[in-house]
């Protein structure tokens, strides 16, 4: 619940200053997969999950729940999907490559190592970062909760949006034809 920092204009010889308590334990993760179809509109398909201040619990999303969400963005765009991941840990488990193996609908490409100027959906974190989570002070989890999804909800209205992430990659959408 950190408060991303940004820009902002003040009073001359006023420096604006935001109080963020640090006191909540409650974490919570976003997923998302930026969604490119041929022909068809871009799209953003996002899971949060909330994470229980219990000591053990785990703090991120597991390779489950990146399977799940897979398996919604299949659902919902009705098609084939192809994953390009960067090499985060919970990516990279066994069952989740067995996972794909078994699925003729699912193709994962591994980004190089540390490779965020590659991975479009960075693109989508910058967005929020600089757009309504910035300048926050977050009271409560409910507050960043209720403020993430009305960000992530604004992004797909705006299509072009969503197309820029790839372009600032320098990644093409459609793939290039064999000679």
């Amino acid at each position: 619940m950190t408060p991303p920092r940004a820009r902002t204009w003040g009073r001359r010889g006023h420096t604006p200053v935001v109080r963020v308590r640090g006191r909540s334990r409650r974490r919570i993760s976003v997923a998302a997969l930026c969604c490119y179809k041929p022909g068809g509109q871009s799209r953003v398909i996002y899971r949060p999950r909330f994470h229980m201040p219990l000591k053990g619990a785990r703090k991120s999303f597991a390779w489950t729940d990146y399977r799940d969400l897979a398996v919604r963005a299949h659902i919902q765009l009705g098609g084939p999907i192809v994953l390009v991941w960067d090499n985060l840990n919970t990516h990279l488990p066994v069952g989740m490559k067995q996972y794909a193996a078994k699925h003729d609908w699912l193709t994962v490409f591994q980004l190089p190592p540390y490779a965020p100027d590659l991975n479009p959906v960075e693109g989508i974190w910058s967005l929020l970062r600089r757009g309504p989570t910035a300048n926050t002070a977050f009271t409560d989890p409910d507050h960043l909760t209720r403020t993430l999804r009305r960000g992530l909800r604004h992004i797909p209205l705006r299509p072009a949006l969503i197309d820029g992430c790839p372009a600032g990659t320098g990644l093409p959408l459609t793939p290039s034809t064999p000679p």
